[in-house]
């Protein structure tokens, strides 16, 4: 088994490709409302609240559509959230200098964005053979490290060439092709999460107020996951602060931000090619544990050439946990509820790294090496929290196997064992 044998499953090369394009805009918008909103005269005022607004508002929508798509089916609300997000850019780009009009855009955008990663990862079960759906969340880890590459280079270039406006257009136009080719896949039309079976255990109780999070294990999962996110928004902070303290580094900060992704795509290529034996839930806590590791070399600030090695060695671990918790999520989510706890996922990280970034923020002027420990503390602890939560989540997620195979579907009974989502 291995990356191509899961790439000539059917679907698959579909499906990936349109989250990715989907899901360009996530990589596009925070450079390109600031470099808009800058163009038609806005102030930064304007831009500091404008930005924050996109991720707060993506905060909040995500786990609202993710079980509203666990309800309803996949199509529906990833094409009616892909219209209503498309408007938020198309409100930027008509009136980027207007206050009033530029928050809503970005509050729309960010509160509608399709939850297209969430609903790829409740599919691979479904599109490609059990004993390559580790292979398969390897490989959606390491796409999306294309996504935060890609997103900034585009805007850049349409800036350079045209108008940051035009890149806005582009946000709304890749949103709705993106989300176009996921939602009328066959797949996609024929998902519905698996209803709630009676009983007292997690299979039982996935529908209450709480959803996914009524499991413990997953709550607890989710939370070291707003530290790695806060590593990660600290260490952005870093690398920029370190690259205008040292000129001589090549590229600046934009180097060392490209490193570590590339590591990460790296990593998680390595991780989807071997074939483990571990159980998930201890694969995930020593994920975490070398993520951990990777991050201390930063604490030494080293010089230029140093610090790229210690860039590109803290990316490493990144996209493998996440491979690791992929599949631990989808172990561990209540039935009927896995979409919503992807979308959790999302949403945690992301809140994790805007609390990091602005922790490293109010210590970089004063001491870079106190940004350094923001960036390593969020993944220490996450790791700490994943290992002394190793008991619970083996516990739950072997509970959780043994509930039968209602959770997975192979391929190539998906359309005959799936009804069409009403």
């Amino acid at each position: 088994m291995g990356y191509l044998s899961v790439l000539r499953s059917p679907q698959v090369a579909r499906l990936l490709s349109g989250t990715l394009t989907g899901r360009l805009p996530a990589g596009m918008t925070a450079i390109a409302i600031a470099l808009a909103l800058r163009a038609a005269g806005a102030g930064y005022a304007l831009v500091g609240l404008t930005s924050p607004a996109y991720a707060v508002s993506a905060a909040v929508g995500g786990p609202v559509l993710g079980r509203l798509v666990d309800r309803l089916g996949q199509p529906r609300v990833l094409l009616g959230s892909a219209v209503v997000a498309s408007l938020g850019y198309v409100l930027l780009a008509l009136a980027p200098g207007t206050a009033a009009v530029a928050l809503a855009g970005a509050a729309l955008a960010g509160l509608c964005m399709p939850p297209l990663e969430p609903c790829l990862r409740a599919l691979w079960p479904d599109i490609v053979a059990e004993q390559e759906l580790e292979t398969a969340y390897a490989l959606d880890s390491a796409s999306q490290q294309i996504l935060y590459v890609a997103g900034p280079l585009l805007v850049a270039g349409v800036a350079a060439v045209g108008s940051p406006v035009t890149a806005l257009w582009l946000a709304a136009g890749f949103g709705l092709v993106g989300t176009l080719v996921v939602a009328t896949a066959p797949a996609a039309r024929t998902w519905r999460a698996p209803a709630p079976v009676g009983g007292g255990g997690a299979a039982g109780r996935g529908r209450g107020w709480l959803g996914p999070l009524r499991s413990r294990g997953l709550v607890l999962l989710l939370l070291a996951f707003v530290g790695t996110g806060w590593s990660v928004g600290g260490q952005n902070i870093l690398f920029v602060a370190y690259a205008q303290a040292r000129p001589s580094l090549p590229g600046g900060g934009g180097t060392l931000l490209a490193l570590a992704a590339l590591a990460g795509l790296l990593g998680a290529l390595a991780y989807g090619a071997v074939r483990w034996t571990a159980p998930t839930a201890t694969r995930t806590w020593a994920m975490a544990a070398g993520m951990a590791v990777s991050y201390l070399p930063l604490l030494a600030l080293p010089g230029p050439l140093g610090m790229a090695g210690a860039a590109a060695l803290s990316g490493l671990g990144l996209a493998p946990l996440l491979a690791a918790a992929f599949l631990l999520i989808a172990e561990l989510a209540p039935e009927g509820t896995v979409t919503e706890a992807f979308a959790w996922l999302v949403t945690l990280f992301s809140t994790g790294t805007a609390l990091g970034s602005a922790t490293a923020g109010t210590v970089v002027d004063s001491s870079l090496r106190g940004a350094a420990l923001v960036a390593c503390g969020g993944i220490v602890l996450a790791a700490v929290l994943l290992f002394a939560a190793r008991g619970l989540l083996a516990r739950e997620s072997t509970a959780a196997s043994g509930l039968g195979d209602t959770r997975r579907r192979e391929p190539a009974e998906a359309p005959a064992a799936v009804q069409p989502a009403a």
